[in-house]
């Protein structure tokens, strides 16, 4: 277990927690996704407005919870690799502005063109 960013991986690689990461984050996206959440709202109203056990009212209610713990999960590791990939593209172009502000142009302007589209890798 690591306590370094994601997207600061020793081998430049992407590991298989990213890969699901990203899998998981197309899906919970799509309008299945979606539909899926109005569902299980549904049957949350439904088991209430029904007066079912209490058993039914905390299975939906876990569930419903269950999920957004996961959601926000996907949601935090989205983030970390959106904010790295803007640093990155950021440090890029300062190094690139100095390097043509000094005359010369050299690795920062080639360091610049892998940045633009970092976005790919992560």
């Amino acid at each position: 277990m690591t306590l370094s960013h994601p997207a600061d991986r020793s081998d430049g690689g992407r590991g298989q927690f990213e890969r699901l990461a990203e899998v998981a984050s197309n899906f919970t996206s799509s309008p299945t996704f979606a539909l899926f959440c109005v569902m299980l709202v549904a049957a949350f109203i439904v088991v209430h407005a029904a007066g079912l056990s209490a058993e039914w009212q905390i299975l939906v209610g876990d569930t419903m919870t269950a999920i957004t713990l996961l959601l926000l999960a996907l949601l935090k590791n989205a983030e970390r690799r959106a904010e790295h990939a803007v640093q990155r593209k950021l440090d890029a172009i300062a190094a690139a502005l100095l390097e043509t502000h000094e005359g010369h142009e050299g690795k920062a302007q080639s360091e610049l063109r892998k940045a633009i589209r970092m976005e790919e890798r992560f």
